[in-house]
């Protein structure tokens, strides 16, 4: 179990979900144990004040941490979106650290993926 002052909270044992996380958090989310984190939020969404992938990149992959930008949008996921999502979880070391605006659409991100995980093959 990650403990830390950033906003997280667990979706499975090895992954958590966050609300916006800015560079400075990346230190913070290193301390705390994650070896991973997934933007999934697009760069400036809701304007010009909002953190970018390349500040937060730069900050993860500084405190030593692997980094993937995958934007989506609020409101829709693409299968193809969920696929991706779902390879982010296979290939990155964990625990993974995965954030948005508020933590809801990589929380369904991370439902759909599991979710892909479980169907049968034809």
């Amino acid at each position: 179990m990650i403990t830390s002052h950033l906003p997280i909270r667990p979706v499975a044992e090895d992954v958590y979900v966050a609300p916006q996380l800015d560079a400075a958090a990346m230190a913070e989310a290193a301390r705390a144990g994650f070896r991973s984190v997934i933007n999934n939020r697009p760069d400036f969404e809701h304007g010009p004040d909002q953190p970018t992938h390349a500040d937060v990149s730069e900050a993860a992959r500084a405190a030593g941490l692997e980094y993937r930008f995958l934007p989506v949008n609020g409101a829709y996921q693409s299968p193809q979106e969920i696929e991706a999502f779902a390879a982010l979880l296979a290939e990155l070391p964990r625990p993974i650290l995965v954030f948005c605006r508020s933590g809801a659409r990589s929380t369904r991100l991370y439902v759909a993926a599991q979710s892909l995980q479980r169907r049968p093959s034809v």
